[in-house]
């Protein structure tokens, strides 16, 4: 039963880099990242809905009102993070963006446990906390400057739809995707190799806090699916504003809905991968230890995007899987074990 659990861990990580690779068939088919991480967020608060009312613990809902209100701020850091891969994966690739979210929960971690942060409890430092750090730093700093411009996979046919305008495998409408992906990227403006660098690590630093916060509502809320839907709550509320503001401001497009049509199915699946995630790590975590967890997730995320750049799947461009990027994947491996075992 324990190896099931392990594996489990490994597998929710690698449905972190699932979840970004499908939502931007869900930013091509809306023309938003903004309007695509709404509706990926409002899929998710769905379903965890759907299975607390299924396992009798939505009534924990009333006890949201009487617990400290930054217990209730988790549900901010998964716009960001779910935001940020729509926009970092066409631009950097699966392993590279996921190599940053990497970097940035391990020192947010760090943090939160040499300090004591957010109720979290003080751990000192030690060899091996120093050396998984370096680690980290130096496997990210490889994948980064060993990037090569993506190989756009061929066309297998003509375009038969006209909304997603994505590649695809077996799918439609193959030979519009680079066009599709230069015009989000026009659309969202260019920060700059060290602007989207920057974005990724902060993306990926804000989920231990959230994880930190979310802790602290289940303590209140004493059922984890409930926090989780709360979580999820606040985090498509924010998003909604934000989409608003953007869009009364005119710096973003209006989402367009008649494109979800002609979106593959799988292009659902980001708000199911989030919900699992989130209800997967709160089950897991009491079983197996923090550190455990979060080491083998971050080395499902991790494999599983270099995975996905390697081979070109779920429609994105293929980024081979180089000597130099090997050997960066294997430093961030060893580097989170590191870090979260020691």
């Amino acid at each position: 039963m324990h190896a099931l659990f392990l594996a489990s861990a490994l597998l929710v990580g690698c449905l972190l880099a699932v979840q970004a690779s499908v939502n931007l068939q869900l930013n091509k088919a809306v023309g938003t990242p903004y309007g695509a991480s709404t509706l990926q967020l409002g899929v998710a608060t769905a379903l965890l809905a759907l299975l607390a009312a299924a396992v009798g613990a939505i009534g924990a809902i009333r006890l949201a009102p009487g617990v400290p209100f930054w217990h209730l701020l988790g549900g901010l850091a998964s716009p960001l993070y779910i935001t940020s891969g729509i926009l970092l994966f066409p631009r950097l690739g699966a392993l590279a963006a996921a190599g940053l979210f990497v970097t940035g929960q391990m020192f947010a971690s760090l943090g939160l446990d040499l300090f004591g942060l957010l109720g979290i409890a003080r751990r000192p430092i030690s060899v091996g906390i120093v050396l998984g750090a370096l680690a980290v730093l130096a496997g990210i700093t490889v994948i980064i400057r060993g990037q090569r411009p993506a190989q756009t996979p061929p066309a297998a046919g003509p375009a038969t739809g006209g909304g997603s305008g994505g590649p695809g495998r077996g799918g439609t409408a193959t030979a519009t995707a680079p066009a599709a992906t230069a015009t989000t990227v026009r659309r969202t403006g260019g920060l700059g190799q060290s602007g989207w660098i920057l974005l990724g690590i902060v993306a990926g630093a804000v989920l231990p806090v959230q994880g930190a916060v979310n802790a602290a509502l289940r303590k209140d809320i004493h059922e984890p699916v409930t926090t989780a839907m709360i979580s999820f709550i606040v985090a498509t509320i924010a998003i909604a504003v934000v989409l608003l503001v953007l869009l009364a401001t005119r710096r973003t497009p209006r989402p367009q809905l008649g494109g979800l049509r002609t979106m593959p199915w799988w292009g659902w699946l980001g708000g199911a991968c989030a919900a699992a995630y989130v209800t997967a790590t709160f089950t897991l975590i009491p079983t197996i230890g923090a550190a455990t967890t979060v080491a083998l997730t971050v080395t499902g995320q991790q494999v599983a995007s270099a995975v996905i750049d390697n081979y070109g799947f779920l429609r994105l461009p293929r980024r081979p899987l180089t000597a130099p990027r090997l050997s960066g994947l294997a430093l961030l491996i060893v580097g989170s074990v590191l870090v979260q075992l020691t």
